[in-house]
């Protein structure tokens, strides 16, 4: 045998083995059969239909949103999520695709779970959710979710928290919390925070509606506390002027200039723009009374972050997908919140945020807090330590502290919450 002939038989050789093994690889079967027969007894079509028509409370428990709202949703998505069908398939409908979307972030079970309720194999289910969840956020965004861009806006924000909580010149409410996830894989200790879990964070600020006005998620666990801050978009703009705040004004009865801020816990550092609270050691009396009045305006985004994991259960448990899949799942439901709130009034329903008893002002609590929330899930920032500020930081505080102690600034119920 020459050498053409040998290499003519080692070409043949390869050819066979080549078949061989892709016969070997050939799937089974196209796809299975009770999968095949999602068009005809797929939860899609058969148990939402019936909550549709039969149990309208029900089917807002499914999904967390009404069939009203469902559609509305519906078409301002549908264009980015739609697929087109093919010789050799039909391709999953849009209104399965949301379907089954919402319902990973109600229930937050497993694809594998789904997939029996849906007929959609997880693999499959993966890919959808990723997609709905940035056609949600990137189509709601603008309307539902927008950030406050000009004075007048944060001057509306401001008015809103001086009527509702009596707490003049703030324009938001801002908090973070760690979105549990699964360590990803040869990601070290990139992820890995002080409740020696793997997370994310998710930075928010609240309106005194309990809106969102503005999030930024992403931020690796394993950054300090005032890192996560300083790591956002607000942070940035904040400092550069890119977000003007309205010029500093005199409170009522007073007479020092003070900037507009937001309210925030121990977790952030004081700045011109963030106010925080005294420490809780040892304080006077006027120091104690401008705690409560600070914790009274700031347990907004507190509600906030009890709601969205009330609503959507999928952040209450550590989520199996890569950190930039997580990102969007939880942007998606910041832009649910406050569609759901926009566009609805059963969503924050009596009883279902932090109320005040109208005759003893004592705080009731919400539904949410009596739901018992798994350990090592949606928890806070880690306190920060103890920093020093500046003489005019802490004038700010102080005025404000002075102004709650004038006729003009206090509330006749403060004095019974400082003993």
């Amino acid at each position: 045998m020459d050498s053409r002939q040998a290499l003519a038989f080692i070409i043949a050789h390869n050819i066979v083995q080549k078949r061989k093994l892709k016969e070997k690889r050939k799937k089974k079967c196209w796809v299975r059969k009770w999968v095949d027969r999602r068009s005809d007894l797929g939860a899609a079509s058969n148990l939402v239909n019936e909550l549709r028509l039969e149990d309208a409370q029900q089917f807002k428990n499914f999904i967390r949103m009404s069939a009203v709202q469902f559609e509305m949703l519906l078409d301002l998505i549908k264009h980015q999520i739609v697929k087109q069908d093919t010789q050799l398939r039909e391709a999953i409908p849009v209104h399965d695709r949301l379907m089954v979307t919402l319902r990973f972030l109600a229930s937050g079970d497993a694809y594998s779970s789904l997939q029996y309720l849906f007929r959609i194999p997880p693999c499959t289910i993966g890919r959808i959710v990723f997609e709905v969840c940035q056609a949600i956020y990137d189509n709601l965004k603008e309307k539902y979710l927008k950030c406050p861009s000009s004075t007048e806006e944060l001057k509306k924000y401001a008015d809103q928290f001086a009527l509702k909580w009596q707490f003049p010149h703030c324009f938001g409410a801002i908090d973070g919390k760690h979105i549990t996830i699964v360590a990803p894989q040869n990601s070290g200790s990139l992820y890995y925070n002080y409740k020696n879990t793997h997370s994310i964070v998710l930075m928010g600020v609240a309106d005194a509606n309990y809106k969102l006005i503005y999030v930024d998620v992403g931020c690796n666990g394993r950054i300090s506390d005032g890192g996560v801050f300083n790591n956002c978009s607000l942070h940035d703009a904040l400092e550069s002027k890119q977000l003007t705040l309205p010029e500093p004004e005199a409170l009522p009865q007073k007479h020092l200039p003070v900037p507009y801020i937001m309210v925030a816990d121990d977790a952030f550092a004081m700045t011109s723009y963030i106010l925080k609270p005294y420490g809780f050691r040892n304080q006077p009396a006027p120091n104690r009374i401008f705690n409560y009045r600070l914790s009274r305006a700031r347990r907004i985004i507190e509600n906030v972050f009890g709601i969205m994991s009330s609503k959507f259960r999928v952040l209450r448990k550590p989520i199996h997908l890569a950190p930039h899949k997580v990102k969007y799942v939880t942007l998606a439901t910041c832009a649910l919140h406050n569609f759901l709130i926009s566009t609805s009034n059963y969503y924050l329903c009596p009883g279902s945020v932090d109320s005040e008893n109208p005759i003893t002002r004592e705080i009731v609590n919400g539904e949410w807090r009596n739901e018992l929330q798994p350990e090592g899930t949606l928890f806070p920032l880690e306190r920060g330590r103890q920093r020093n500020y500046s003489i005019s930081q802490k004038d700010v505080r102080d005025e404000f502290r002075e102004y709650f102690m004038t006729t003009a600034g206090e509330v006749q119920w403060q004095y019974q919450f400082i003993c």
